[in-house]
Parts: C-alpha cells; structure tokens; sequence
C-alpha cells in the first residue's frame, strides 16, 4: 500500500481535536458518568447505586407501574430493565406481580423496605443534587436542553 494510499485511511487530527471540543455526545456522555460517580459515592451510604435510586423513585407513585412504562420514563429497553430490577427484588426491596388486568403484563411496586430505603436516600440525593446544581452555571437551561434531547 502506498504512502497516499495509507495517508487517505486516517482521520485527520484535526477532525479528532473538533470532535474531542464540540461532539454534544461526547460531552454529555462523559458528563454523565461523573455524575453517576458521584451519585453512586454518595449512594453508597445506602446500599444503592445513583441507576438503582432513578428506579426506585420511578416507582413511587400512587398506582404500580408497568414495567413498560417504567422502561419508556427512563429511557431504557425492557430488558435491560427487568435486569436492573432483579438485584432490587433480591433485596425485597421492589415486588414484581401480574397484572391483574393484563396476566401478560407486570406491575412494579416498592416494598416496605425500598420505601424505607427510598426515604433514607431521599436527603442524600437532595444534598448531592444541590452541589451539583450550584456547579452549573444555569441549570435550568441544562435541563431544558436535555430534556429536549431525550
């Protein structure tokens, strides 16, 4: 293979050095791992991780979700949901029943415990998330952002 030949298979640097400055994905990816490490420390105190805690608020609602409810709320498919939720349900901290209307279908429920839990976490969160908010220079339009992305 020629020289040219080889030179003409790269991505230029400087392609690389406009991705690594302005690609929104990149950015937002590598800003929520340091959010989810943060989180998870913060977590931890707990027993939970940040996803975990995301999941158990999901379910704290009046009537049990379904799991495909759940799974659209947090942008997640199906599968990797019922795999996130079987650590939980070890625990006895979240119930998966039938549903009664649709024997198909499964409802999502916080046990007493995962209440118990979910009431601990709670402060943790809102202490962690305020530090985080303070760090942002204008919140509310990050959140606008992202939610129009999602």
């Amino acid at each position: 293979m020629s020289k040219q030949v080889a030179a003409n298979l790269h991505v230029p640097l400087e392609t690389t050095l406009l991705v690594r400055d302005s690609c929104l994905c990149l950015h937002v990816q590598r800003a929520a791992r340091a959010l989810a490490r943060l989180f998870d420390d913060a977590m931890r105190d707990v027993g939970i991780t940040s996803g975990q805690f995301s999941l158990m608020m999901s379910l704290n609602r009046p009537m049990p979700p379904s799991i495909g409810s759940v799974a659209q709320l947090l942008a997640m498919d199906r599968t990797t949901l019922t795999a996130a939720l079987k650590p939980l349900e070890r625990r006895g901290l979240v119930e998966v029943s039938v549903d009664p209307r649709d024997r198909r279908g499964r409802l999502l429920t916080l046990t007493e415990a995962g209440q118990k839990l979910l009431k601990q976490a709670v402060p943790i969160w809102e202490r962690t998330h305020a530090g985080v908010e303070a760090m942002v220079s204008d919140a509310n339009g990050l959140r606008a952002g992202l939610l129009a992305l999602a």
